[in-house]
């Protein structure tokens, strides 16, 4: 049975809008049109291309700037970087958000705009995609090896072209253009769209519509519930 959360949303919210061009990396000149269809098949993995498995391997590193904001990254950035966190190999790592600090929920905006902005996905909705994901911890990795603020596992990182996942700007660069991706692939459905990043783009398309999982159900819920907190 075809399940939709669509009805749930306002006016104005059920569409993202569909837009290839924006699958293009941020720092990528800009792909001529006839590109435009081979790139979006290759950001969602239709190519047959083999690629290899991300590394398991989760050791966070901490830095502090002269400006006094930290970041947090799979490898050192400075001498002054920090061993914030090591890995066993043989153990996968779980790190569960553990940030509490009010201003966790700013830290990030310039870069959420950029991204925003870059890939034509609402502000609000990464924002709460953060949210439920991570609560705005960039250390966070859950029992499925999901990792950073917007928890993008090995897999979707390699896709998205994410080298550090715990690296806050690719990170979220990373989830706001897989978001774009999805975007495209489910015609704009915004709640298609969040069932996908959870669930997986194939069991959205295996089943019609969201997937009969609670999971996923409470989690199209939950990330709709923040979008419109966020948008007023």
């Amino acid at each position: 049975m075809k399940t939709s959360l669509v009805t749930f949303l306002g006016r104005g919210e059920a569409l993202l809008g569909t837009i290839c061009p924006e699958l293009m990396v941020e720092s990528s000149p800009r792909p001529s049109p006839s590109r435009y269809s081979r790139l979006a098949m290759a950001a969602l993995g239709g190519l047959a291309a083999t690629t290899l498995p991300a590394s398991s391997r989760a050791d966070i590193y901490k830095t502090v700037d002269a400006a006094g904001v930290i970041s947090f990254t799979n490898t050192p950035r400075a001498k002054s970087s920090q061993l914030y966190q090591k890995s066993d190999p043989a153990k996968p790592s779980v790190f569960m958000p553990s940030d509490t600090s009010p201003e966790r929920f700013a830290r990030y905006d310039g870069w959420i705009r950029e991204a925003s902005a870059l890939y034509q996905i609402p502000e609000a909705l990464v924002r709460a995609v953060i949210r439920v994901e991570s609560d705005f911890d960039p250390r966070a990795v859950s029992p499925a090896n999901a990792r950073g603020l917007m928890q993008l596992i090995p897999e979707t990182a390699e896709r998205m072209l994410v080298t550090d996942v715990f690296d806050p700007r690719q990170n979220i660069f990373g989830g706001v253009r897989y978001l774009r991706v999805l975007a495209n692939l489910f015609n704009g459905d915004l709640a298609l769209t969040i069932a996908a990043y959870n669930a997986g783009e194939s069991a959205v398309m295996r089943y019609g519509g969201i997937p009969p999982y609670p999971e996923t159900q409470d989690y199209v819920v939950r990330v709709i519930g923040y979008y419109r907190q966020y948008r007023t």
